[in-house]
């Protein structure tokens, strides 16, 4: 079993963005999205996923990933998943020791830029890099099964 302890934030502000750092597109789509438990497809850069997860609670969630076949995520990104598909620019940085995935999103919510970092624990403490603005981990709104629902561009 794999538990996942992730908070978000929103981004403040583009700071964060040096120059020469390059980001990997993603495009990502849902079989099943519902409270208990969502069921994702997800390109990422020339690679397929399929990942399953169950419900968030206090920032702890089960969560399982594979690897599939590039043109098997494709085929299902297409003619079986829920629209419209996610798509956006993650980018990794290192902060004090702590790995913070960024996204930047496009299409629908062009603008959107969150940051996420995965901890041991919901209590562990780390330092907040100054582009870091409000916290989103406990607001539905921003996980990115809703987002397609309800977009929030900025």
């Amino acid at each position: 079993m794999a538990i996942e302890t992730e908070r978000k934030f929103l981004v403040k502000n583009s700071s964060w963005k040096v120059p020469g750092i390059k980001g990997v597109f993603l495009k990502q789509g849902y079989l099943k999205n519902e409270v208990e438990s969502v069921v994702r497809v997800r390109i990422a850069g020339e690679t397929g996923y399929i990942t399953v997860k169950g419900t968030t609670i206090n920032a702890l969630r089960l969560e399982f990933e594979y690897r599939i076949p590039v043109e098997d995520a494709e085929e299902m990104l297409e003619k079986i998943c829920c629209k419209p598909l996610i798509e956006k620019i993650r980018y990794t940085i290192w902060f004090k020791g702590f790995e913070w995935v960024i996204d930047e999103f496009l299409r629908q919510n062009k603008g959107l830029v969150i940051a996420e970092i995965e901890l041991d624990s919901r209590k562990q403490v780390f330092e907040y890099p100054e582009w870091i603005g409000k916290e989103v981990t406990d607001d539905p709104g921003y996980f990115n099964s809703n987002l397609i629902v309800n977009p929030k561009p900025c």
